[in-house]
Protein backbone atom coordinates (compact mmCIF):
# COMPACT_ATOMS: atom_id res chain seq x y z
CA UNK A 1 0.00 0.00 0.00
CA UNK A 2 2.72 2.69 1.01
CA UNK A 3 4.88 1.61 -2.30
CA UNK A 4 1.61 2.22 -4.22
CA UNK A 5 1.06 5.39 -2.71
CA UNK A 6 4.81 6.34 -3.61
CA UNK A 7 4.05 5.28 -6.74
CA UNK A 8 1.08 7.36 -7.76
CA UNK A 9 2.92 10.83 -6.04
CA UNK A 10 6.08 10.23 -8.04
CA UNK A 11 3.94 9.95 -11.03
CA UNK A 12 1.54 12.98 -10.12
CA UNK A 13 5.33 14.85 -9.41
CA UNK A 14 6.32 13.95 -13.15
CA UNK A 15 3.33 15.81 -14.82
CA UNK A 16 3.19 19.01 -12.54
CA UNK A 17 5.46 21.01 -14.08
CA UNK A 18 7.87 23.64 -12.18
CA UNK A 19 6.39 27.22 -12.66
CA UNK A 20 8.78 29.59 -14.29
CA UNK A 21 9.30 32.00 -10.95
CA UNK A 22 10.54 28.44 -9.20
CA UNK A 23 12.89 28.10 -12.31
CA UNK A 24 14.10 31.86 -11.42
CA UNK A 25 14.48 31.80 -7.94
CA UNK A 26 16.54 27.98 -8.29
CA UNK A 27 19.28 29.79 -10.55
CA UNK A 28 19.68 32.92 -8.75
CA UNK A 29 19.85 30.38 -5.79
CA UNK A 30 22.16 28.38 -7.71
CA UNK A 31 24.27 31.64 -9.12
CA UNK A 32 24.89 33.61 -5.66
CA UNK A 33 25.89 30.03 -4.29
CA UNK A 34 28.39 29.82 -7.08
CA UNK A 35 29.85 33.28 -6.86
CA UNK A 36 30.64 32.60 -2.82
CA UNK A 37 32.21 29.32 -3.22
CA UNK A 38 34.30 31.10 -5.66
CA UNK A 39 35.17 33.81 -3.44
CA UNK A 40 35.77 30.99 -0.07
CA UNK A 41 37.70 29.26 -2.20
CA UNK A 42 39.23 29.73 -5.48
CA UNK A 43 42.90 29.89 -5.78
CA UNK A 44 43.22 33.36 -7.10
CA UNK A 45 41.00 36.87 -6.59
CA UNK A 46 38.03 36.87 -8.53
CA UNK A 47 37.09 39.62 -11.41
CA UNK A 48 33.92 39.82 -10.02
CA UNK A 49 32.98 43.00 -11.68
CA UNK A 50 34.09 41.82 -15.66
CA UNK A 51 31.95 38.09 -14.35
CA UNK A 52 28.72 39.54 -13.33
CA UNK A 53 29.07 41.50 -16.70
CA UNK A 54 29.49 38.40 -19.22
CA UNK A 55 26.94 36.21 -17.02
CA UNK A 56 24.55 38.66 -17.69
CA UNK A 57 25.36 39.62 -21.16
CA UNK A 58 25.64 35.70 -21.76
CA UNK A 59 21.78 35.42 -20.29
CA UNK A 60 20.78 38.15 -22.45
CA UNK A 61 22.28 36.46 -25.75
CA UNK A 62 19.97 33.58 -25.24
CA UNK A 63 17.20 35.98 -26.03
CA UNK A 64 17.70 38.16 -29.23
CA UNK A 65 20.59 40.82 -30.23
CA UNK A 66 18.72 44.16 -29.32
CA UNK A 67 17.82 43.35 -25.46
CA UNK A 68 21.51 44.32 -24.24
CA UNK A 69 22.69 45.04 -20.18
CA UNK A 70 23.76 48.59 -20.28
CA UNK A 71 26.17 49.73 -17.15
CA UNK A 72 26.75 52.96 -15.46
CA UNK A 73 29.98 53.45 -16.80
CA UNK A 74 28.61 52.76 -20.66
CA UNK A 75 25.94 55.17 -20.81
CA UNK A 76 27.53 57.87 -22.46
CA UNK A 77 28.48 55.54 -25.32
CA UNK A 78 24.65 54.19 -24.94
CA UNK A 79 23.43 57.94 -25.29
CA UNK A 80 25.33 58.43 -28.06
CA UNK A 81 24.16 55.43 -29.72
CA UNK A 82 20.28 56.29 -29.27
CA UNK A 83 20.56 60.04 -29.22
CA UNK A 84 23.60 60.69 -31.66
CA UNK A 85 24.42 63.13 -29.15
CA UNK A 86 27.83 64.23 -27.05
CA UNK A 87 29.80 66.36 -25.67
CA UNK A 88 33.08 67.18 -27.72
CA UNK A 89 34.77 69.19 -30.09
CA UNK A 90 32.61 67.84 -33.27
CA UNK A 91 35.73 66.08 -35.07
CA UNK A 92 36.74 62.74 -36.58
CA UNK A 93 40.18 61.64 -35.49
CA UNK A 94 42.54 59.44 -36.90
CA UNK A 95 45.85 57.63 -35.35
CA UNK A 96 47.69 55.53 -37.49
CA UNK A 97 50.69 55.09 -34.86
CA UNK A 98 50.35 54.64 -31.71
CA UNK A 99 53.34 56.32 -30.56
CA UNK A 100 52.40 59.31 -33.21
CA UNK A 101 50.13 62.20 -33.01
CA UNK A 102 46.52 61.99 -33.76
CA UNK A 103 45.27 63.44 -37.03
CA UNK A 104 42.38 65.51 -37.80
CA UNK A 105 40.49 62.98 -40.11
CA UNK A 106 37.09 65.61 -41.09
CA UNK A 107 35.93 68.40 -38.47
CA UNK A 108 31.98 68.66 -38.67
CA UNK A 109 31.17 72.01 -40.48
CA UNK A 110 30.07 74.46 -37.72
CA UNK A 111 31.60 72.64 -35.02
CA UNK A 112 33.97 73.90 -32.07
CA UNK A 113 36.84 72.71 -33.75
CA UNK A 114 36.18 73.97 -37.76
CA UNK A 115 35.68 77.30 -35.99
CA UNK A 116 38.96 77.18 -34.52
CA UNK A 117 40.90 76.60 -37.30
CA UNK A 118 41.40 72.93 -37.19
CA UNK A 119 40.94 70.63 -40.55
CA UNK A 120 42.02 67.67 -42.09
CA UNK A 121 45.78 66.80 -41.95
CA UNK A 122 45.84 69.14 -38.29
CA UNK A 123 48.45 66.35 -36.44
CA UNK A 124 47.36 66.68 -32.49
CA UNK A 125 50.77 66.73 -30.12
CA UNK A 126 49.12 66.98 -26.87
CA UNK A 127 45.71 66.88 -24.99
CA UNK A 128 45.66 69.12 -21.89
CA UNK A 129 49.11 68.93 -21.97
CA UNK A 130 49.46 65.26 -22.35
CA UNK A 131 51.45 63.77 -25.30
CA UNK A 132 49.03 61.57 -27.52
CA UNK A 133 52.12 59.22 -28.01
CA UNK A 134 51.31 56.37 -26.65
CA UNK A 135 47.51 56.77 -26.51
CA UNK A 136 45.18 54.80 -28.72
CA UNK A 137 42.45 56.28 -30.70
CA UNK A 138 39.56 55.81 -27.74
CA UNK A 139 41.51 57.61 -25.20
CA UNK A 140 42.44 60.29 -27.09
CA UNK A 141 38.67 60.92 -28.41
CA UNK A 142 37.86 60.22 -24.78
CA UNK A 143 40.28 63.10 -23.93
CA UNK A 144 38.85 65.52 -26.27
CA UNK A 145 35.08 64.56 -25.31
CA UNK A 146 33.81 66.40 -21.79
CA UNK A 147 30.76 68.75 -20.41
CA UNK A 148 30.18 71.05 -22.92
CA UNK A 149 31.03 74.53 -21.87
CA UNK A 150 34.83 73.55 -20.53
CA UNK A 151 37.69 73.78 -22.34
CA UNK A 152 40.36 71.53 -23.74
CA UNK A 153 43.90 72.68 -24.92
CA UNK A 154 45.33 71.20 -27.94
CA UNK A 155 48.89 71.68 -29.38
CA UNK A 156 48.45 71.04 -32.83
CA UNK A 157 50.62 70.57 -36.01
CA UNK A 158 49.27 72.34 -38.77
CA UNK A 159 48.98 70.70 -42.32
CA UNK A 160 50.50 72.85 -44.63
CA UNK A 161 52.79 75.10 -42.30
CA UNK A 162 54.11 72.68 -40.12
CA UNK A 163 53.86 75.04 -37.29
CA UNK A 164 53.44 73.77 -34.04
CA UNK A 165 50.31 76.00 -32.18
CA UNK A 166 48.46 76.44 -29.45
CA UNK A 167 44.63 76.02 -29.92
CA UNK A 168 41.81 76.30 -26.89
CA UNK A 169 38.49 74.93 -28.02
CA UNK A 170 35.37 75.22 -26.20
CA UNK A 171 33.34 72.04 -26.21
CA UNK A 172 29.98 71.56 -27.09
CA UNK A 173 26.52 69.74 -27.11
CA UNK A 174 27.56 67.87 -30.50
CA UNK A 175 24.44 66.29 -32.48
CA UNK A 176 25.11 63.97 -35.48
CA UNK A 177 22.31 64.68 -37.73
CA UNK A 178 20.04 62.14 -39.25
CA UNK A 179 19.18 64.39 -42.21
CA UNK A 180 22.44 64.15 -43.27
CA UNK A 181 21.21 65.60 -46.59
CA UNK A 182 18.49 67.39 -48.88
CA UNK A 183 18.63 69.34 -51.99
CA UNK A 184 16.81 69.23 -55.75
CA UNK A 185 17.84 66.59 -58.24
CA UNK A 186 16.32 68.21 -60.66
CA UNK A 187 13.69 71.66 -61.20
CA UNK A 188 10.91 69.35 -59.47
CA UNK A 189 12.54 66.35 -57.77
CA UNK A 190 13.41 66.66 -54.51
CA UNK A 191 15.62 64.51 -52.62
CA UNK A 192 15.95 63.90 -48.49
CA UNK A 193 18.94 61.61 -46.99
CA UNK A 194 18.36 60.13 -43.51
CA UNK A 195 20.36 58.05 -41.63
CA UNK A 196 18.90 57.42 -38.39
CA UNK A 197 15.40 58.46 -36.11
CA UNK A 198 16.90 59.99 -33.07
CA UNK A 199 14.65 62.39 -30.99
CA UNK A 200 13.39 65.34 -33.46
CA UNK A 201 14.13 64.02 -36.81
CA UNK A 202 10.63 64.41 -37.69
CA UNK A 203 10.59 67.94 -36.92
CA UNK A 204 13.60 68.43 -39.04
CA UNK A 205 12.36 66.70 -41.94
CA UNK A 206 9.36 68.48 -42.02
CA UNK A 207 11.67 71.73 -42.36
CA UNK A 208 13.89 69.80 -45.05
CA UNK A 209 10.39 69.36 -46.77
CA UNK A 210 9.33 73.08 -46.38
CA UNK A 211 12.62 73.97 -47.57
CA UNK A 212 12.32 71.71 -50.94
CA UNK A 213 9.04 72.44 -51.53
CA UNK A 214 10.34 76.02 -51.50
CA UNK A 215 12.64 75.47 -54.53
CA UNK A 216 9.94 74.26 -56.63
CA UNK A 217 9.71 70.27 -55.53
CA UNK A 218 6.57 68.57 -56.94
CA UNK A 219 8.02 65.62 -56.37
CA UNK A 220 10.35 63.28 -53.36
CA UNK A 221 12.89 60.78 -53.59
CA UNK A 222 13.07 59.49 -49.83
CA UNK A 223 16.86 57.61 -49.10
CA UNK A 224 16.19 54.90 -46.40
CA UNK A 225 19.03 52.89 -46.97
CA UNK A 226 20.85 51.89 -44.30
CA UNK A 227 18.87 53.59 -41.93
CA UNK A 228 18.40 50.87 -39.19
CA UNK A 229 16.22 52.78 -37.23
CA UNK A 230 15.65 54.29 -33.89
CA UNK A 231 12.56 56.23 -31.87
CA UNK A 232 8.94 54.64 -33.36
CA UNK A 233 7.40 57.99 -32.32
CA UNK A 234 9.50 59.76 -34.80
CA UNK A 235 8.75 57.33 -37.52
CA UNK A 236 4.83 57.99 -36.57
CA UNK A 237 5.52 61.66 -36.99
CA UNK A 238 6.87 61.14 -40.27
CA UNK A 239 4.45 59.09 -41.86
CA UNK A 240 1.86 61.61 -40.60
CA UNK A 241 3.53 64.22 -42.76
CA UNK A 242 1.85 62.10 -46.04
CA UNK A 243 -0.90 60.39 -44.46
CA UNK A 244 -4.38 61.54 -43.72
CA UNK A 245 -5.00 62.64 -39.94
CA UNK A 246 -6.20 60.08 -37.73
CA UNK A 247 -4.70 57.23 -39.95
CA UNK A 248 -3.16 54.19 -38.08
CA UNK A 249 0.79 53.98 -38.64
CA UNK A 250 1.57 51.01 -36.92
CA UNK A 251 0.39 48.76 -33.59
CA UNK A 252 2.68 47.11 -31.06
CA UNK A 253 1.46 44.21 -29.30
CA UNK A 254 3.36 42.25 -26.22
CA UNK A 255 3.25 40.52 -23.25
CA UNK A 256 2.34 43.02 -20.99
CA UNK A 257 -1.01 45.87 -21.44
CA UNK A 258 1.17 48.64 -21.45
CA UNK A 259 2.97 47.12 -24.32
CA UNK A 260 -0.03 47.13 -26.44
CA UNK A 261 -0.81 50.21 -28.58
CA UNK A 262 -2.21 51.46 -31.81
CA UNK A 263 -0.11 54.82 -33.00
CA UNK A 264 -2.04 57.13 -35.28
CA UNK A 265 -0.52 60.03 -37.31
CA UNK A 266 -0.25 62.75 -34.95
CA UNK A 267 0.23 66.22 -37.24
CA UNK A 268 -1.38 67.93 -39.80
CA UNK A 269 0.00 66.43 -43.46
CA UNK A 270 2.71 67.90 -45.12
CA UNK A 271 1.21 66.34 -49.01
CA UNK A 272 -1.20 63.74 -49.08
CA UNK A 273 -0.65 63.52 -53.14
CA UNK A 274 3.08 64.87 -54.11
CA UNK A 275 4.39 61.61 -55.38
CA UNK A 276 6.96 59.48 -53.11
CA UNK A 277 9.41 57.03 -53.37
CA UNK A 278 10.93 55.52 -50.58
CA UNK A 279 14.88 54.14 -51.31
CA UNK A 280 15.18 51.27 -49.03
CA UNK A 281 17.53 48.28 -48.57
CA UNK A 282 19.17 45.24 -46.63
CA UNK A 283 20.82 48.01 -44.14
CA UNK A 284 16.94 49.50 -43.55
CA UNK A 285 15.70 48.39 -40.89
CA UNK A 286 12.94 48.93 -37.31
CA UNK A 287 11.94 52.47 -38.03
CA UNK A 288 12.13 53.13 -41.54
CA UNK A 289 10.63 50.09 -41.93
CA UNK A 290 7.76 50.91 -40.27
CA UNK A 291 7.44 54.29 -42.59
CA UNK A 292 7.91 52.47 -45.35
CA UNK A 293 5.57 49.82 -44.46
CA UNK A 294 2.93 52.26 -43.82
CA UNK A 295 3.19 54.54 -46.72
CA UNK A 296 3.50 50.78 -48.92
CA UNK A 297 0.06 49.78 -46.91
CA UNK A 298 -1.88 52.74 -48.11
CA UNK A 299 -0.21 53.14 -51.56
CA UNK A 300 1.24 56.31 -50.67
CA UNK A 301 4.63 56.21 -52.50
CA UNK A 302 6.63 53.77 -54.20
CA UNK A 303 9.11 51.59 -52.69
CA UNK A 304 12.30 50.71 -54.32
CA UNK A 305 15.69 48.76 -53.84
CA UNK A 306 15.55 46.12 -51.86
CA UNK A 307 14.01 44.20 -49.68
CA UNK A 308 14.76 45.64 -46.26
CA UNK A 309 16.18 44.03 -42.94
CA UNK A 310 13.48 42.69 -41.60
CA UNK A 311 13.24 43.92 -37.74
CA UNK A 312 9.57 44.05 -36.31
CA UNK A 313 10.61 44.10 -32.77
CA UNK A 314 9.95 47.16 -30.07
CA UNK A 315 12.61 47.96 -27.74
CA UNK A 316 11.90 50.14 -24.11
CA UNK A 317 14.63 51.55 -21.92
CA UNK A 318 14.04 50.12 -18.12
CA UNK A 319 16.62 51.22 -15.36
CA UNK A 320 18.38 49.15 -13.25
CA UNK A 321 20.38 49.92 -9.88
CA UNK A 322 23.44 51.40 -9.71
CA UNK A 323 23.03 53.90 -12.39
CA UNK A 324 22.46 50.43 -14.54
CA UNK A 325 19.89 49.93 -17.32
CA UNK A 326 18.39 47.64 -19.70
CA UNK A 327 17.12 48.00 -23.71
CA UNK A 328 14.90 44.77 -23.75
CA UNK A 329 12.36 43.96 -26.48
CA UNK A 330 8.84 44.42 -25.06
CA UNK A 331 6.87 43.91 -28.22
CA UNK A 332 6.74 43.44 -31.74
CA UNK A 333 4.78 45.97 -34.14
CA UNK A 334 2.80 45.32 -37.09
CA UNK A 335 2.00 47.59 -40.10
CA UNK A 336 -1.75 49.22 -40.87
CA UNK A 337 -2.49 46.12 -43.35
CA UNK A 338 -1.51 43.62 -40.00
CA UNK A 339 1.86 42.68 -41.08
CA UNK A 340 4.84 41.79 -39.03
CA UNK A 341 8.17 42.10 -40.51
CA UNK A 342 10.39 40.23 -38.42
CA UNK A 343 12.43 38.23 -40.08
CA UNK A 344 13.99 36.07 -37.58
CA UNK A 345 12.27 33.59 -35.32
CA UNK A 346 14.31 34.07 -31.86
CA UNK A 347 12.11 32.00 -29.37
CA UNK A 348 12.97 28.95 -31.75
CA UNK A 349 16.66 27.93 -31.79
CA UNK A 350 18.45 25.03 -33.15
CA UNK A 351 20.09 22.84 -30.49
CA UNK A 352 23.45 24.77 -31.18
CA UNK A 353 21.44 27.78 -30.19
CA UNK A 354 21.24 29.06 -33.90
CA UNK A 355 18.05 30.53 -35.28
CA UNK A 356 16.99 31.08 -38.65
CA UNK A 357 14.98 33.25 -41.38
CA UNK A 358 11.17 32.48 -41.60
CA UNK A 359 10.87 30.75 -45.10
CA UNK A 360 8.75 32.45 -47.29
CA UNK A 361 6.63 29.22 -47.12
CA UNK A 362 5.36 30.48 -43.74
CA UNK A 363 4.95 34.02 -44.58
CA UNK A 364 1.66 35.47 -45.24
CA UNK A 365 -0.62 37.78 -47.29
CA UNK A 366 -1.94 41.14 -46.82
CA UNK A 367 -3.59 43.67 -48.76
CA UNK A 368 -2.94 47.09 -49.40
CA UNK A 369 -5.50 49.73 -48.90
CA UNK A 370 -5.93 49.93 -52.48
CA UNK A 371 -6.12 45.52 -52.96
CA UNK A 372 -2.16 44.77 -53.58
CA UNK A 373 -1.28 41.53 -51.85
CA UNK A 374 2.00 42.35 -49.31
CA UNK A 375 3.85 39.09 -47.58
CA UNK A 376 4.45 39.23 -43.75
CA UNK A 377 7.61 37.43 -41.74
CA UNK A 378 10.56 39.34 -44.13
CA UNK A 379 10.68 42.79 -43.79
CA UNK A 380 9.48 45.10 -46.45
CA UNK A 381 9.57 44.19 -50.33
CA UNK A 382 10.02 46.97 -53.11
CA UNK A 383 7.01 47.53 -55.04
CA UNK A 384 10.28 48.10 -57.86
CA UNK A 385 13.82 46.12 -57.17
CA UNK A 386 16.54 47.57 -57.94
CA UNK A 387 20.09 45.41 -59.04
CA UNK A 388 22.77 45.83 -56.30
CA UNK A 389 25.80 47.72 -57.70
CA UNK A 390 28.56 44.91 -57.79
CA UNK A 391 32.26 45.34 -57.27
CA UNK A 392 35.56 43.36 -57.91
CA UNK A 393 37.14 41.97 -54.23
CA UNK A 394 39.88 44.54 -54.87
CA UNK A 395 37.45 47.60 -53.75
CA UNK A 396 36.26 45.70 -50.58
CA UNK A 397 40.04 45.28 -49.83
CA UNK A 398 40.77 48.92 -50.18
CA UNK A 399 37.55 50.95 -48.97
CA UNK A 400 36.94 48.40 -46.34
CA UNK A 401 40.66 47.52 -45.66
CA UNK A 402 41.86 50.33 -44.46
CA UNK A 403 43.58 51.96 -46.67
CA UNK A 404 41.33 54.92 -48.88
CA UNK A 405 41.77 56.84 -45.37
CA UNK A 406 45.25 57.59 -45.14
CA UNK A 407 45.75 58.02 -48.75
CA UNK A 408 43.29 61.21 -48.77
CA UNK A 409 44.93 62.54 -45.80
CA UNK A 410 48.29 62.70 -47.66
CA UNK A 411 46.23 63.93 -50.78
CA UNK A 412 44.88 66.73 -48.71
CA UNK A 413 48.46 67.76 -47.08
CA UNK A 414 49.41 67.81 -50.49
CA UNK A 415 46.68 70.11 -52.31
CA UNK A 416 45.67 72.79 -50.24
CA UNK A 417 42.64 73.30 -52.62
CA UNK A 418 40.61 71.75 -54.89
CA UNK A 419 38.29 72.71 -57.99
CA UNK A 420 34.91 73.54 -56.78
CA UNK A 421 32.35 70.65 -55.91
CA UNK A 422 30.48 71.04 -59.37
CA UNK A 423 33.99 70.78 -61.18
CA UNK A 424 36.13 68.47 -59.68
CA UNK A 425 37.14 64.94 -60.41
CA UNK A 426 39.99 63.19 -59.12
CA UNK A 427 42.66 62.68 -62.01
CA UNK A 428 45.85 60.70 -59.97
CA UNK A 429 44.66 57.16 -60.67
CA UNK A 430 48.13 56.16 -61.86
CA UNK A 431 49.75 58.36 -58.73
CA UNK A 432 46.97 56.22 -56.09
CA UNK A 433 47.92 52.70 -57.36
CA UNK A 434 51.25 53.28 -56.82
CA UNK A 435 50.67 54.27 -53.44
CA UNK A 436 48.46 51.35 -52.97
CA UNK A 437 51.57 49.25 -54.83
CA UNK A 438 53.57 50.77 -51.51
CA UNK A 439 51.34 49.80 -48.90
CA UNK A 440 50.37 46.11 -49.62
CA UNK A 441 52.18 44.16 -52.29
CA UNK A 442 50.07 41.71 -52.47
CA UNK A 443 47.37 43.92 -53.90
CA UNK A 444 46.67 43.39 -57.75
CA UNK A 445 46.61 46.57 -58.13
CA UNK A 446 46.47 46.92 -62.17
CA UNK A 447 43.22 45.11 -61.90
CA UNK A 448 41.94 48.19 -60.12
CA UNK A 449 38.96 49.76 -62.32
CA UNK A 450 39.48 53.61 -61.93
CA UNK A 451 35.34 53.84 -62.55
CA UNK A 452 34.26 51.51 -59.66
CA UNK A 453 37.44 53.18 -56.83
CA UNK A 454 37.25 56.90 -58.53
CA UNK A 455 33.91 57.20 -56.76
CA UNK A 456 34.85 56.71 -53.45
CA UNK A 457 38.08 58.81 -53.67
CA UNK A 458 36.23 61.86 -54.90
CA UNK A 459 33.29 60.92 -52.05
CA UNK A 460 35.90 60.83 -49.35
CA UNK A 461 38.36 63.93 -50.84
CA UNK A 462 35.16 66.04 -51.02
CA UNK A 463 34.49 65.55 -47.15
CA UNK A 464 37.91 67.22 -46.33
CA UNK A 465 37.44 70.37 -48.49
CA UNK A 466 33.99 70.83 -48.28
CA UNK A 467 32.47 69.34 -45.23
CA UNK A 468 30.15 65.89 -45.08
CA UNK A 469 27.39 66.88 -47.30
CA UNK A 470 29.56 67.61 -50.23
CA UNK A 471 30.54 63.93 -49.81
CA UNK A 472 26.63 62.91 -50.50
CA UNK A 473 26.55 65.59 -53.46
CA UNK A 474 29.51 63.63 -54.97
CA UNK A 475 27.87 60.11 -54.31
CA UNK A 476 24.74 61.12 -55.73
CA UNK A 477 26.84 61.71 -59.32
CA UNK A 478 27.16 58.68 -59.27
CA UNK A 479 24.16 56.66 -57.44
CA UNK A 480 22.30 54.57 -60.51
CA UNK A 481 19.60 53.64 -58.19
CA UNK A 482 18.52 57.17 -57.39
CA UNK A 483 18.89 58.22 -60.92
CA UNK A 484 16.41 54.90 -61.46
CA UNK A 485 13.98 56.75 -58.87
CA UNK A 486 14.90 59.69 -61.06
CA UNK A 487 13.95 58.29 -64.44
CA UNK A 488 10.19 56.77 -63.12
Amino acid sequence: MLAAALLCLGADAAVKPRSKGFEMAKWVEIQNAILKELDRSYADSIPTDRMYKAAIDAMLAELDPYTVFVSEEDNDDFQMMVAKVYGGVGAVIYKPDQNGNVIINEPYEGSPAARAGLRCGDEIVAIDSTSTHGLKTDECSSRMKGKPGSDVELLVKKVWTGDTVSVTVTRERIHLPDIEYYGMLDSQTGYILQSGFTEGVADEFEAALKALRKQGMKRLIYDLRGNGGGIMQEAVGIASLFLPRGSVVVSQKGKAAQSNFTYHTTRAPFDTKMPVTVLVDGGSASASEIVAGALQDYDRATIMGRRTYGKGLVQSIRPLPYGCSMKVTTAKYYTPSGRCVQAIDYAKRGEDGSVSYIPDSLTHEFKTAGGRIVRDGGGITPDVELPLTKYDDIIYKVVLGGLLEPYVIEYVRNHKRIASLEKFHFDEFDAFKEYLRGKDEKLDVDSLVPEQIVPFIEEEIAVRYYYQKAGIQMRLRYDEQVKEALSR
